[in-house]
């Protein structure tokens, strides 16, 4: 590798400032993160060599347990802060190896005055070649239909293409392809159906995800609408997704006539293996549907031996199908956001869509979901909402028993308020058996494991739901959960930093709170608790009585714990924060009197008692082991 080492480095419109660890393309300065900042630096002074994996990890996280995930995540940042596009390339990634920059580089240096001149020039590189708004008309309403039937055209074409492939090579017959269906695009012209394209989106990944999961993995959503409105290229998806193949798609329609298109594309060479693009009259839609969908049996049966069979289709449907599964797609819409604003709404229009149609499952898992959801993300009791939400997810299953959702959400919420954790168990399996590319019943069962002390299995499962959402926050923060609660807390501070490295104010990755409480690094736990402090006062006031408790200091602990009482007697609080207040202030009985409370609430965050070192103190009292048999986590 060259050993030529410079402050200053040109290449393309760039110059990277070592000194003052700068990089500006012209007069721009563009930001990077200091571990992507040194990643680049590491990536250039080795230009045309390829930089193996395990160099970069061990030079960039050096003396810190990571995983390849965030060596992905950075080389991520690190393209789109480059602007890297088809024609333009900076970094190729070599499979099984590690990464090359194809770029030409000049090492530069300053004189006195300040002005640079090239002193010499690394080895040029050999460029890489790389070829919510209502629905009116009955006949909208036909057309959202219509979508989701061609979807399902898709899918079939698709697996055609994979089962020919496979019979011509027979070594990669075992291989598991891996699929996205990047977020359809919405053409008609009107920015307020937007909720309908990206609920296209996600029919169609579900589609997918039942028909073959032994040879076929799909992208969850989480991470396809990373690309939404992107003009990231399709190689470069292909490799920070881990696909070989992507789906685009588009919708177009005016008062008479719709227009949808859709191809399969090969990621490495961009080739086309097919496109088909469906004109048909609004009025003609519903008879085109049942046509699709017996074509589409005919398909995979004769491409696929061990299919899931489709349900089919109704012939017909009433005006009220058709607003209830807009209603859905509204829904859907808003409990992405994961806000309580947008839970809220997504509440409102599932119960609209029950209403319209009584007997429409997948709205009521939906409801559970959201009510599941609803206590954790609002700190208001659990008793507000999980009879809600169990009403809602054991009507869905009346309605559908082999619905992945429902399953899911009724063992999110038989395991956080029941504490019954073979039920919850049971119904992960069930979900995952019933869609093994669902990633959210793998990210929920990863976590179940967990609080069980079960790591080993849950880092597994994680990894699973990793795979099939690359680049989702929630998955990767959650993985540095598991890392914690199993007491390496190096690795969790490197996992936590590298989501706060591409969202500063993702609330789950400041548990790195409480690993630095661990290590001793209270001010850097009380600085990152300030951050917090204009979202949620309630955990700001309890992590700081804890951490000031922690750091020695009983005085700031006593006051915390004061303003946190002050509020609960104003609001409804978590008794979980209150007790873990004077655990910070050092009264383990009142610290175990709360924990009663959070019982007798059905607290979610009782889930920890087995595996967070918050309760170390407490495990010898009796009244904690008392506590832990009757939560079901004292085996």
């Amino acid at each position: 590798m060259p050993s030529v080492m410079s402050s200053l480095y040109e290449f393309g419109e760039f110059r990277l400032d070592t000194q003052n660890r700068v990089l500006r393309r012209g007069e721009q300065a563009v930001t990077l993160t200091p571990k992507t900042f040194e990643l680049l630096l590491l990536l250039i002074q080795n230009a045309g060599d390829v930089v193996s994996k395990d160099d970069l990890m061990r030079s960039v996280w050096s003396g810190s347990y990571v995983e390849e995930s965030n060596l992905t995540q950075t080389i991520f940042m690190l393209r789109k802060a480059l602007g890297e596009t088809p024609e333009q390339r900076y970094i190729v990634t070599i499979p099984g190896r590690g990464y090359r920059f194809t770029l030409p580089v000049s090492s530069v240096s300053e004189d006195s005055t300040g002005s640079a001149s090239a002193s010499g020039r690394f080895r040029t590189a050999q460029p890489s070649v790389a070829t919510a708004v209502p629905v009116h008309s009955y006949g909208v309403y036909r057309w959202i239909i219509a979508g989701i039937a061609i979807c399902i055209v898709s899918a079939a074409a698709l697996l055609a293409y994979l089962r020919w492939s496979e019979r011509r090579q027979v070594s990669v017959a075992s291989e598991r392809r891996m699929l996205a269906v990047l977020p359809f695009q919405n053409l008609t012209g009107d920015p307020t159906q937007e909720y309908f394209s990206d609920g296209l989106t996600e029919e169609m990944i579900g589609v997918l995800g039942n028909l073959d999961p032994q040879h076929l993995g799909i992208i969850a959503r989480t991470s396809v609408m990373h690309y939404k409105g992107s003009q990231t290229s399709l190689d470069q998806i292909g490799r920070e997704l881990g696909v070989q193949y992507v789906i685009e798609g588009s919708v177009r329609r005016d008062s008479k006539k719709v227009r949808i298109t859709a191809q399969l594309i090969q990621t490495q060479d961009q080739t086309h293996l097919w496109a088909r693009q469906y004109d048909r009259d609004l009025k003609d839609l519903l008879a085109v549907q049942g046509e699709i969908a017996q074509e589409v049996a005919d398909e995979i049966q004769s491409t696929f031996a061990k299919h899931r069979p489709l349900a089919e289709p109704p012939s017909t449907f009433s005006p009220e199908s058709f607003e209830a599964y807009d209603l859905y797609l509204k829904g859907q819409y808003c409990l992405n956001k994961r806000t309580v604003p947008g839970l809220e709404q997504a509440i409102d229009y599932f119960q609209r869509a029950t209403v319209k149609d009584p007997n429409y499952a997948r709205a009521y898992a939906g409801l559970a979901d959201c009510y599941a959801l609803m206590g954790g993300y609002s700190g208001r009791p659990q008793t507000e909402f999980m009879p809600e939400a169990r009403s809602a997810a054991l009507h869905a299953l009346q309605i559908d028993d082999k619905l992945p959702e429902a399953h899911t959400a009724l063992a999110l919420i038989v395991q956080n308020y029941d504490w019954d954790w073979q039920t919850a168990e049971k119904e992960f399996r069930r979900a995952i058996e019933l869609n093994p590319n669902y990633a959210t019943a793998h990210h929920w069962y990863a976590e179940h494991l967990m609080w069980r002390g079960r790591f080993d299995e849950a880092l597994r499962e994680s990894e699973r739901a990793r795979e099939l959402d690359p680049i989702s926050l929630i998955i990767a923060a959650d993985n540095g959960a598991i890392l914690f609660f199993s007491r390496q807390y190096d690795g969790a501070i490197a996992k936590w930093h590298s989501v706060l490295e591409m969202d500063a104010n993702f609330p789950r990755a400041h548990l790195v709170m409480g690993a630095y409480v661990e290590k001793g690094m209270f001010a850097e736990a009380q600085a990152d608790n300030e951050k917090l402090r204009p979202l949620s006062p309630v955990s700001y006031w309890s992590t700081r009585a804890y951490i000031s408790g922690r750091a020695g200091q009983p005085q700031q602990a006593r006051e915390a714990l004061q303003e946190l009482l002050r509020l609960e007697r104003s609001q409804p609080v978590d008794a979980i924060y209150v007790a873990r207040a004077y655990l910070g202030a050092g009264d383990k009985n009142q610290a175990l009197a709360w924990l009663e409370k959070a019982y007798a609430d059905h607290s979610n965050e009782l889930t920890t008692l087995k595996v967070s070192p918050l309760y170390d103190p407490l495990r010898s009292d009796p009244r904690f082991q008392d506590l832990l048999k009757r939560v079901g986590l004292s085996n």
